[in-house]
């Protein structure tokens, strides 16, 4: 049975980090490798000692940090059907079980493993290192749930942007114009724009169809084209998509309701809003671009809000595997968004706090 959820709740994500993305990897890396140098002045008796104190560690970190990233990115179905408390015990336990593998295979290639030091050198790298995969799972978590917490107030304030009056009135407006001379029409719009308020009120965090989302990106268009009239055009391009590729929820709508509301309605004569979504190998890559008003007619800035939400979602569902870019020129304004081409959605596990 479905629970009921209110709309004020605010649901943490409770996952393991995805170990096959970059940007984690990068973190992984730097965040170790900083760590290691504040342990080689640690242990380092002058100025003079910090290299070589430095150098030991590295040779020893370097081959555990590579085997395992590999095996986490080998590991990561299995560990993403894993409760989260039991994600962290696993991965911990394999980084001290790889440490102390890893120490005394090659550790005799730079310190000597000689009688109790050796086993004592032993524990204190599985210790160390247990250690530092512990506070990057911690490090992850907590920058998970301050994302996550973007991400609610995201939801919530694209929710209002759905159920903005001036859109909502308008809609209805129009199609009580045409209830009775064109009461096929007003059925479907009226279709559309429940869909609409559907998708907008449901989970904003999770990956959907990209045919489903153009498909609501093309009903919302549709009303708003029922009543602007010829005033609005969309040039559609739609280059080698694939059948299967995933999206951020809502991703493309709001770019279109931003090119509308903000560039095409200003202008007297209208325009043609472009649309472009092509898969460029293992990317998808996004534009939508529109007509304004010059500077110098004082064009509005736009739904900064909308904007800004579609990067927070990006930034926690891709990291760094996904870009976004905005450019303006004297009567443009074009977004381009590269993601990540994915073929299923994120398993996430959520906890109500």
């Amino acid at each position: 049975m479905i629970k009921a959820r209110s709309i004020k709740q605010n649901d943490a994500i409770v996952a393991l980090p995805n170990f096959r993305n970059i940007g984690i990897t990068l973190r992984i890396l730097l965040i170790s490798n900083s760590m290691a140098l504040l342990f080689a002045f640690s242990q380092a008796s002058g100025w003079a000692d910090v290299p070589q104190q430095l150098m030991q560690i590295v040779m020893l970190l370097t081959p555990i940090l590579l085997t395992v990233l590999l095996m986490l990115w080998t590991a990561q179905p299995w560990l993403n059907r894993l409760e989260y408390r039991r994600g962290v015990l696993a991965v911990t336990l394999s980084v001290g079980l790889v440490t102390l593998a890893i120490y005394y295979l090659i550790g005799v290639l730079y310190q000597p493993l000689l009688g109790e030091n050796a086993n004592f050198e032993a524990a204190r790298y599985v210790i160390l290192s247990m250690t530092v995969s512990s506070m990057l799972l911690i490090y992850f978590r907590l920058r998970t749930l301050a994302l996550s917490h973007g991400l609610h107030d995201a939801r919530l304030q694209v929710l209002r942007a759905r159920i903005r009056p001036h859109f909502l009135f308008n809609t209805i407006n129009a199609v009580l114009g045409i209830v009775r001379i064109q009461p096929r029409q007003a059925e479907t719009a009226l279709e559309d724009m429940a869909d609409l308020f559907r998708m907008a009120m449901s989970d904003a965090r999770d990956l959907v169809a990209l045919q489903k989302e153009i498909q609501l990106s093309r009903q919302y268009l549709a009303l708003e084209k029922m009543r602007m009239g010829d005033r609005l055009d969309v040039d559609w391009q739609l280059q080698n998509l694939p059948d299967d590729a995933m999206i951020p929820q809502l991703l493309l709508q709001p770019l279109l309701e931003n090119a509308v509301y903000h560039g095409i309605e200003p202008l007297p004569q209208g325009g043609t809003i472009k649309v472009i979504l092509r898969r460029n190998g293992d990317e998808l890559q996004l534009k939508v671009e529109n007509p304004c008003l010059p500077r110098s007619e004082g064009r509005h800035r736009g739904n900064k809000v909308a904007l800004s939400n579609i990067r927070e979602r990006l930034d926690l569902l891709f990291d760094v595997q996904a870009r976004y870019q905005v450019e303006t020129g004297k009567d443009f304004y074009r977004v381009e968004i590269a993601l990540p081409y994915v073929t299923e959605r994120p398993k996430l596990k959520e906890r109500s706090t």
